[in-house]
């Protein structure tokens, strides 16, 4: 049986906690922070658990985290 390949984009991306869950940076961070209000950015800060819905998939993209 081959091995599975890990998608390289998401394992820079994500980390996996010790109980599952999907931890990542949070969006909207990289350019027009002038429009954004300043408690946008101060939330946004570190990172962040994903929802269940969109931890689903990046844990397809991670098979052996």
């Amino acid at each position: 049986m081959s091995k599975l390949k890990t998608k390289s984009g998401a394992k820079k991306r994500f980390k996996l906690t010790a109980s599952g869950k999907v931890r990542g940076s949070a969006a909207f961070l990289s350019h027009n922070l002038r429009k954004r209000s300043q408690k946008m950015k101060r939330k946004a800060r570190g990172t962040m658990i994903l929802q269940d819905c969109d931890a689903k998939i990046v844990k397809q993209f991670l098979p052996y985290a």
